[in-house]
């Protein structure tokens, strides 16, 4: 099977013939975040786990984020007096999604965001910590933890070396290419490439797919997220959709194929994320021209087709140096900065001089911005920007542009990561969690709330790992 321009990988049926190297109780295909808790979670019921990942080292697509899970009601958050619980949370989700989610599913992952959090940190030591000095669009609590470094590549750096330090094995260089299943639908085992060209096969038990999504896979992307299809990529290039074909091939459901995230602050042409805080506490964004172009409150995933949407694909977003103060906590930033692709002028005139804008149109910018504030209302965009402290010199500038970052479409599960058939039911001893399943993102873009592909790689991963059942 070859579908959608993907390499070729294959569904089989055993009695074509499999015959295992050898054997064990699960294999877990993918060793990003999503991959990695299930390992600890199956590891705890003394399960004999595999854990298969195509790269030289551990990455996916956590390595290319902040690293940032949002949970409600934990106890970072009642220390720093936040009031917060699945509840809550849950209707921020829905709200953010028009309700387009499986209400289930959404109520599930809210409510195991929470212990998972805390059972990481607890148990494996993950020094995990609640960011408390900015808001995140959509989320009507501060409840985003992350780790020292704000960074993706901790939080799997964290992950493997727990995995490690629990005996669990983690395969590296090895591509599944075929899944064995018998008449059911049950898996009997895969067929790995080795970068030699050799191949191994391992019989399982259960299968767990945390591979990502279809990000990597051109044909796909333009098939299902076309208004996103000529975007940079800023996902992992592995991600090349082999969950969603393997599930297609075995009669499940797919739900919302064409949800995705995007990001429109990308440093360019440096290609580095930044911090969406520098928006949100009261920055903006201006095309070529200096003028202002959509309303930035809506949210970082949304502001990638904006974005794309002016002349040459690009934007400055502005701020100032209160504003990067606050975002130099993230690694992401202090590279950008490293690199120079952060500017600085003590006015807006100057600003617009260094970033190539017209003077006047950024001037007028930030009258019109500060006109709004001392009326107390909403701007011509209907943004409020009431709620924040006003920019200050010396000003900020980063040229930056629209990506998509991954898919949040795929296999549909219910909230123990059990994969729904198309006829009914769920299929035997396969899970699917993160990139691999559905998230609770909605249909499109718009529906994507902060935080949301890491929820669902790391709260579905813990309980496929754990084999939950209702």
């Amino acid at each position: 099977m070859a579908a959608h321009g993907t390499p070729v990988i294959d569904v089989r049926r055993v009695d074509d013939g499999f015959a295992a190297d050898f054997d064990t109780g699960m294999v877990i295909i993918g060793a990003g975040a999503c991959g990695m808790v299930a390992a600890l979670a199956a590891h705890e019921r003394d399960e004999a786990v595999l854990v298969v990942e195509r790269d030289a080292t551990p990455s996916g697509s956590t390595a290319l984020s902040a690293g940032l899970i949002p949970a409600a009601g934990t106890r970072f958050q009642r220390e720093a007096g936040i009031d917060d619980d699945a509840g809550i949370f849950a209707a921020d989700i829905q709200r953010k999604a028009h309700d387009e989610n499986d209400p289930a599913l959404v109520a599930s992952l809210a409510r195991g965001a929470a212990p998972m959090i805390e059972w990481l940190a607890d148990r494996y030591g993950l020094p995990f910590s609640l960011v408390d000095d900015f808001d995140y669009p959509g989320h009507s609590r501060r409840r985003m933890h992350g780790l020292p470094s704000r960074s993706g590549r901790e939080l799997v750096d964290r992950l493997r070396t727990a995995c490690e330090n629990a005996g669990i094995d983690i395969i590296t260089e090895r591509r599944v290419t075929t899944l064995h299943t018998d008449a059911s639908g049950r898996v009997a085992g895969v067929t790995m490439l080795r970068p030699d060209g050799g191949i191994e096969r391992v019989g399982c038990e259960k299968l767990v797919l945390a591979c990502n999504g279809f990000g990597g896979n051109a044909q796909m992307v333009r098939e299902y997220l076309p208004d996103i299809a000529d975007a940079l990529y800023f996902g992992h290039t592995g991600n090349q959709g082999e969950a969603m074909l393997w599930g297609e091939a075995l009669g499940a459901r797919i739900r919302h194929p064409g949800a995705y995230q995007g990001h429109g602050n990308v440093a360019h042409p440096h290609g580095i994320l930044i911090t969406w805080a520098v928006i949100g506490e009261g920055g903006f964004q201006v095309d070529r021209t200096g003028r202002r172009f959509w309303n930035e409150s809506q949210g970082y995933s949304e502001a990638a087709r904006a974005v794309l949407a002016r002349p040459g694909g690009e934007a400055f977003s502005i701020f100032d140096e209160r504003i990067a103060g606050i975002a130099s906590q993230f690694a992401d930033f202090r590279d950008a900065q490293a690199q120079g692709a952060i500017r600085e002028a003590a006015t807006s005139e100057e600003l617009a001089d260094i970033i190539g804008v017209e003077r006047e149109a950024l001037v007028d910018c930030f009258a019109e911005i500060a006109q709004a504030r001392e009326a107390g209302g909403r701007d011509a965009f209907g943004r409020d920007f009431a709620q924040t402290p006003p920019l200050m010199p010396p000003y900020r500038a980063v040229r930056v542009t629209g990506a998509l970052f991954h898919t949040q479409g795929g296999l549909e599960t219910d909230g123990h990561g059990r994969v729904m058939r198309r006829d009914g039911g769920f299929l035997p001893n396969l899970r699917a969690a993160g990139g691999a399943a559905c998230g609770v993102s909605g249909a499109g873009d718009a529906g994507y709330l902060s935080g949301n592909g890491l929820l669902a790689a790391t709260v579905l991963g813990r309980a496929a790992g754990a084999w939950e059942t209702p």
